[in-house]
């Protein structure tokens, strides 16, 4: 899958940003949770959210909208 959503357990930022994606009908994604990753905790910790494009390794921290999304899906 191209676009991985960093995210935690129990993050209502989460939740918001799968709101996002779902509203701008993003294609399939890979969700990671970072809780259990020492390294993706070091990266992402306290930027979660995270929505990376895995084939140009772009990213939006959040919080990001709609529009944002579809400049990052338009960029692929």
């Amino acid at each position: 899958m191209p676009l991985i959503l960093y995210q935690r357990d129990d993050c209502h930022l989460c939740d918001l940003a799968l709101d996002v994606l779902s509203q701008v009908r993003a294609p399939d994604f890979q969700s990671v949770f970072i809780d259990d990753d020492a390294v993706l905790e070091a990266r992402y910790g306290a930027r979660v959210p995270v929505l990376r494009d895995a084939a140009s390794g772009d990213e939006l921290d959040w919080p990001f909208d709609g529009p944002a999304v579809a400049r990052l899906l338009g960029e692929r």
